[in-house]
């Protein structure tokens, strides 16, 4: 391979309408970035995934128990950004989510 043709491309030399190859965000850990973190707490979830259906980074971790019901196993903490998305979804009166600041 050429020096030339190993580099990365400027924005200006993409072509238009270029295609990103899919499932590439598993490579990319953002996590270490975020102020807040979700916290889970496994007694007080129902289980109603609407964490997992609005959680934009797909972090809320999910699996099928041995009753084959799918429920939330935990958050993926390389992946969360710490948007809070998922602690606001929680219904009000279980709130099985809440934000606490990160610890470094």
């Amino acid at each position: 391979m050429k020096k030339e043709e190993s580099r990365k491309l400027t924005s200006q030399e993409l072509p238009i309408g270029d295609i990103v190859e899919a499932g590439t965000a598993v490579n990319f850990h953002t996590g270490s970035w975020r102020s807040q973190r979700p916290v889970w707490d496994k007694d007080k979830c129902i289980h109603c995934l609407s964490c997992w259906i609005s959680c934009p980074d797909n972090s809320i971790q999910i699996a099928p128990d041995e009753k084959k019901t799918t429920v939330v196993t935990g958050i993926d903490y390389d992946h969360c950004k710490g948007c809070g998305i998922c602690a606001s979804e929680c219904p009000i009166k279980i709130k099985a989510i809440t934000m606490e600041q990160e610890k470094k």
